[in-house]
């Protein structure tokens, strides 16, 4: 279990430095810099770099480290929450970045720099795990180091299936992003977490669940098996298929491409609130009471 030590380890520094990016980029970076790139830049680095080490452990732990799938699913559900709960609003996912886009929340501009800072966040990690790989400091990473130039691609379906199993995962995870967004912290994150954690579990035999072209680029695009073209339409179309699916079925529309709902009948914002008619109506009572008895009170011939 000194494997799984170290690399709980490396999870915790990874973590805690790019939390100290995060304090040092808001206090000496104009705000608009921070949300763009310092703040998307620091949660793709953590993401890629925890997901890198986690998929080693899942590959090579049940047979070397002496641990099961359960205990790897464990470490996903707690590093998605931790990821959750640090992010300070950057999605780290081009996917959720270009959903903000198509909902009129972000420009094209602040859009464009949040996909540049993801993909060097994505890249960056990549390159710092290898070297912290290079190091060995457990008998896990001595392995990964000899298995690493010879690393296969994680389609391991027909390419249709592929696509759409990562299309699937991006569906299901924006379909919750989207009913959860603004609600609070303590309910987003854990039900994000499990989400997460569902869709590796059951899709990462097939694709490797990533649902992040970002995350799936820095990680598998340079593994062997697969043409560029081929991870293209899994790890990029599928996902991007997936978030138009799940937009549009949430919102009945797509608020940058169209206004008209497609899907869902729209009701009229100037109906007349029943209770304001029940008080007029109430309050007439009274006035036709009192003429009545205004009326019935004159003398008669």
């Amino acid at each position: 279990m000194d494997g799984l030590n170290v690399s709980i380890a490396f999870f915790l520094l990874v973590v805690g430095v790019c939390q100290v990016l995060r304090w040092l980029s808001k206090r000496l970076l104009s705000p608009g810099t921070h949300g763009c790139l310092a703040r998307e830049f620091a949660g793709s680095l953590q993401l890629c770099m925890s997901c890198l080490e986690l998929r080693m452990l899942m590959e090579i732990g049940p047979w070397s480290g002496g641990f099961g799938l359960d205990v790897v699913l464990t470490l996903l559900f707690l590093l998605s929450a931790l990821h959750g709960a640090s992010f300070d609003g950057a999605s780290s996912n081009p996917t959720v970045s270009l959903q903000e886009f198509l909902l009129l929340e972000a420009s094209l501009a602040v859009t464009v720099a949040k996909l540049l800072a993801q993909g060097v966040g994505a890249g960056t990690g990549w390159a710092l795990t290898r070297l912290y790989w290079s190091w060995e400091l457990s008998q896990l990473h001595f392995i990964q180091n000899l298995i690493a130039p010879e690393c296969s691609s994680s389609i391991r379906a027909s390419l249709p299936h592929a696509a759409f199993v990562e299309g699937s995962c991006s569906f299901l995870f924006h379909l919750v992003l989207l009913k959860v967004g603004q609600s609070h912290p303590l309910y987003r994150v854990p039900a994000l977490a499990a989400t997460v954690t569902f869709l590796t579990y059951t899709a990462g035999p097939f694709t490797g669940a990533f649902f992040n072209p970002a995350l799936a680029t820095a990680t598998t695009f340079q593994c062997s098996g697969s043409s560029f073209w081929d991870y293209i339409q899994v790890y990029w179309l599928g996902p991007l298929a997936g978030m138009l699916a799940a937009l549009l079925l949430f919102q009945g529309n797509i608020p940058r491409l169209f206004q008209k709902n497609l899907l869902y009948s729209q009701k009229n914002k100037y109906k007349v609130p029943k209770a304001k008619v029940t008080a007029q109506v109430e309050g007439d009572k009274p006035q036709r009471k009192r003429k009545m008895g205004k009326s019935n009170s004159e003398p008669r011939a």
